[in-house]
């Protein structure tokens, strides 16, 4: 999660601590500086609480969704910020065209990419469960919201491609899916996106998360990032030139 920002879920904490701040700085010149010291620690204590409380909130819709319905959530807990970096570090923020992401969720690793330098515009966020693609496009306004099945992507994703991907960023649990349709996940995904562009893919597994037997593609895999719960290491696809 990162810091107060504009139209994302702290809006009303934002507005908030600017009024209290504002009636503080009013009162100075009519009280002690001391109790004017004691209400600015007040409001810090608040934006605090607040933040962790909307850390907390996620954690829970995570795990709510996840007791619903395990097979289309997959993850017990959102990513963590150590995962998320790792998985929008190999996304190029000079390259061209639209970054793609599947399963989002809450958008831990939306943020990241954001930090990573790629504008909320470019940003193309395909997530299957409503109650999050409501929360997202309240985070991300600028971003494109889709609702769907990731698994569709030339029916639900390719309409909303203006160009194509400079990459795919994929939180989905493919190993709920049989080999068959996560191969044809990552072709889809690469006719999607510019030569030689990344999908790219966390697991909790040991192995590859799409069978490379056969497969017309090289894979990358990141060292095991410890940091997250459970740990998990990210795998980064390209299809291969002729």
């Amino acid at each position: 999660m990162t810091g107060l920002r504009k139209e994302n879920p702290f809006d009303d904490l934002r507005r908030t601590s600017e009024k209290l701040v504002a009636r503080l700085k009013a009162e100075v010149k009519s009280e002690p500086l001391q109790e004017w010291q004691q209400k600015g620690k007040k409001l810090v204590a608040k934006i605090h609480a607040e933040v962790k409380q909307a850390k907390i909130d996620d954690d829970a819709r995570f795990l709510k969704t996840w007791l619903d319905k395990p097979l289309v959530t997959g993850a017990v807990y959102p990513s963590s910020k150590a995962l998320a970096r790792k998985m929008a570090s190999y996304v190029d923020p000079e390259s061209l065209g639209p970054v793609v992401e599947l399963g989002p969720g809450t958008g831990p690793v939306t943020d990241a990419l954001l930090a990573r330098g790629i504008a909320e515009e470019r940003l193309v966020l395909v997530e299957f469960n409503p109650e999050f693609c409501a929360l997202l496009a309240r985070r991300y306004p600028k971003a494109t919201i889709v609702q769907g099945d990731a698994y569709a992507l030339e029916t639900v994703v390719a309409p909303h491609l203006k160009k194509p991907a400079a990459a795919v960023v994929s939180s989905l649990p493919l190993f709920t899916k049989p080999e068959r349709l996560r191969l044809e996940l990552l072709n889809r995904a690469f006719g999607l996106m510019v030569p030689g562009a990344p999908f790219i893919q966390f697991t909790y597994a040991t192995v590859s998360p799409v069978p490379r037997k056969g497969g017309s593609f090289e894979a990358h895999v990141s060292p095991r990032i410890w940091k997250n719960l459970p740990p998990a290491c990210v795998w980064v696809y390209r299809r291969l030139q002729a």
